[in-house]
């Protein structure tokens, strides 16, 4: 067998792998397709919710935040086992398709929809769908991804998913003149999206196997008794496998969620300040094109500058902009702070993702990710909830700025914690 120098084309191969890092795969380039199409499907839908719900159905300001609170809880305590059966599988796509199934069987159903409880059972089902697909398919960009462009891909993806609910919200005012209003019928036409996202993902989309073994394999040799435990998650709430780093960054997570209520509030507050009905999917559509147009960016410069600097960034701005919706009297307001709140998802969405794959071993990634979603399912719950409950009691101001103030008291935890900080150095790296 002839020997290869191992120093021969080092500037060449540098060269190549730096150029390959910088790209985007086929799967993640596919995965975002297919989350385009079915946020256009779900974004039709949406921003007309609440005013179906209170208006059509005559349901309480309380209930919305339940139905919401419901939903978003329903799909996050589902992401942990999914993201752990996908670990101990080993096998992704089924999980991914699965979900996304689901949710495009149950969403047409909105429109035969005549009571408020009917509502939430369809959107707990249509959750089930997003709690199965959440965490293996971030872990699928995750293995499908270097990790110096993981801001980057995960960037991507939100800005991808945020360019469908543009097309959907814009679709959806477009549906509510064309219809007269009529918003059952809107809902049937929610049901096309999602088709063309199941083609996508069901025909690009190629399962990565074993590749997270091999990372850690080479990266991190290990005896066969260590690689075996690290190989197969024991049990759903077992945090043994994980750094301590990740485990205080799901804690102030936590902490962090319980201010996040439902957006349904934030439609509701610009209705109450005088943006009519036939605007909000628009001003919906104001919100994700910000999104989109901040996510990629925000992602890119985690790449670069660290994490933390931008998720303190953007919890620092919810919580101004949180301040902004208690304190302004004007629908002008309204279109100002939509615009600006979309900064903050595109500063935190893909970057506190990327951060969960900095933390975490390759093939720990499914649970990690189920882990992250768990937490947030734990406080969407009261953090909707409490909002809606303090709002009717108290008034909106004092609702919006109880969030405001526990997001910055989450900014500050992270901060003393130096979790995600440029160049400190990972104690799990692939």
């Amino acid at each position: 067998m002839s020997k290869v120098d191992p120093t021969s084309h080092i500037s060449d191969s540098a060269a190549a792998e730096s150029e390959r890092s910088s790209r985007l795969s086929r799967n993640v380039i596919a995965l975002g397709l297919v989350s385009l199409f079915n946020d256009a499907s779900s974004e039709i839908i949406y921003p007309l919710l609440p005013i179906f719900l209170t208006a059509t159905l005559g349901a309480s300001l309380t209930f919305v935040g339940l139905v919401e609170g419901i939903a978003e809880s329903t799909a996050s305590l589902l992401k942990l086992p999914a993201g752990w059966l996908s670990d101990r599988l080993r096998q992704r796509k089924g999980m991914v398709v699965a979900g996304y199934g689901l949710a495009a069987i149950t969403r047409p159903l909105l429109a035969l929809a005549a009571a408020a409880w009917q509502v939430l059972t369809l959107r707990f089902v249509d959750r089930i769908g997003k709690g199965l697909r959440g965490a293996p398919r971030d872990a699928m960009i995750a293995d499908s991804t270097r990790a110096e462009a993981r801001g980057l891909a995960y960037g991507f993806h939100r800005a991808m998913d945020h360019l469908g609910a543009i097309v959907g919200a814009l679709l959806s005012a477009w549906l509510v003149v064309l219809f007269q209003g009529d918003y059952r019928r809107v809902f049937w036409v929610a049901a096309i999206p999602p088709i063309a996202g199941m083609l996508i993902l069901i025909l690009l989309v190629r399962e990565k196997g074993r590749q997270g073994v091999a990372e850690v394999t080479a990266s991190q040799p290990a005896s066969a008794s260590q690689a075996q435990t690290l190989l197969k998650p024991r049990v759903l709430f077992d945090l043994s496998p994980f750094s301590p780093e990740f485990k205080k960054y799901l804690g102030i997570l936590l902490l962090f969620t319980l201010s996040n209520s439902s957006d349904a509030f934030l439609l509701l507050r610009a209705r109450e300040r005088g943006v009519s009905a036939a605007l909000l999917p628009l001003l919906w559509a104001l919100l994700h094109i910000s999104k989109s147009a901040s996510s990629v960016v925000g992602g890119s410069l985690s790449d670069r500058f660290g994490r933390q600097r931008l998720i303190i960034s953007g919890w620092v701005l919810y919580a101004a902009i949180y301040l902004g919706f208690a304190l302004a009297s004007s629908p002008l307001e309204m279109w100002l702070l939509f615009a600006i709140y979309g900064i903050y998802f595109g500063l935190t969405e893909g970057v506190e993702k990327a951060l969960v794959a900095d933390l975490v071993r390759p093939q720990l990634r499914g649970t990690a990710f189920g882990l992250y979603n768990l937490v947030a399912g734990i406080a969407a719950l009261p953090a909707s909830v409490m909002l809606g409950w303090l709002w009717q009691n108290f008034g909106a101001e004092i609702a919006l700025l109880t969030g405001a103030s526990l997001s910055l008291i989450a900014a500050g935890l992270l901060f003393a914690s130096g979790i995600g900080r440029k160049g400190i150095r990972l104690q799990t790296p692939d």
